[in-house]
């Protein structure tokens, strides 16, 4: 009775938590990205409202997927016990219901408005998070995040083939950038939450194999994604506006990890972990500044 008095007071609020509106937005961003960079001629309004809404409907019902699945762990770590499922306000069944409403108004959207390629890889991208990574490598293997951090990183693909209607070189750069950022960024919030992961029983890397190693990991991975991000330049993707905005922002992200590995400075890594989210908004406003800079000249 008491759960069912719970479930009522479900506002609409708690449905829009559940589908994690900040990680979507975000992702948005580098949809967005992909969208105007895979064109020189413009974006239909039609493509631009609607694709990147049907985006963030199978992006938002990933999410809902996830609070289902996590709400057991959820109610026991400090920063998600406050979550719709943890406490009981929305059940698992309507959630349920909910996200197979985002999904498939996400993906008709997607269907009609721009094409068959971009909703299958967007449905892709769906299954792999809410399916894969939430279902079985968070809980299977410390690697979770780097093995699952592919379908995360795939809203710049969607984007650019949403215009294009193909897959090609520049877009799966764009992915191989948001793969190369994840683990870092999502390993600093690890070893800043790393006592409630323990007490969840999740095998994040900083619980399975401790902070030194996570950290030297961080920092190694910020090297790769200092690299991967210059590669636009490299293959003339991009120019050196491009070129100078990735470099100040790598090296800031390394000194951070630098920072992180010495232990010199107190909340490093929440530090790095909030850094991260920054640069790669960051990021994509370069490529995207840059990429219309360069059709002007």
């Amino acid at each position: 009775m008491a759960t069912l008095l719970s479930a009522r007071r479900a506002g609409w609020r708690d449905y829009l938590e559940l589908t994690k509106p900040k990680v979507v937005v975000l992702m948005l961003i580098t949809s967005l990205a992909g969208m105007f960079l895979a064109t020189r001629a413009g974006v239909s309004w039609s493509v631009l409202l609607f694709g990147n809404l049907g985006i963030a409907l199978c992006a938002g019902s990933a999410a809902v997927v996830n609070h289902v699945v996590d709400r057991r762990i959820d109610a026991l770590m400090a920063r998600t016990h406050k979550r719709p499922l943890a406490q009981g306000r929305v059940e698992p069944v309507p959630a349920l219901l909910f996200a197979l409403a985002l999904a498939l108004l996400g993906m008709a959207l997607l269907l009609v408005f721009t094409n068959a390629l971009t909703a299958w890889l967007t449905l892709a991208s769906l299954l792999g998070y809410a399916v894969l990574y939430t279902g079985f490598l968070k809980r299977a293997t410390p690697q979770n995040i780097v093995i699952g951090g592919l379908a995360g990183a795939a809203p710049p693909l969607l984007g650019w083939v949403a215009v294009s209607g193909h897959v090609s070189a520049e877009p799966l750069l764009l992915v191989l950038i948001i793969f190369a950022w994840t683990p870092p960024h999502f390993w600093a919030l690890a070893i800043h939450r790393k006592e409630e992961y323990a007490k969840a029983d999740i095998p994040m890397l900083p619980v399975t194999h401790g902070e030194r190693y996570t950290k030297l990991h961080i920092l190694l991975y910020s090297l790769i994604l200092l690299a991967v991000s210059l590669l636009p330049f490299a293959i003339h993707m991009s120019g050196l506006l491009y070129l100078a905005c990735a470099l100040v922002l790598g090296l800031r992200f390394l000194q951070w990890a630098w920072v992180l590995y010495r232990g010199s400075r107190p909340h490093a890594a929440i530090g790095t972990f909030k850094y991260s989210i920054g640069y790669l908004f960051a990021l994509f406003i370069a490529l995207l500044v840059d990429h219309y800079l360069l059709l002007n000249l």
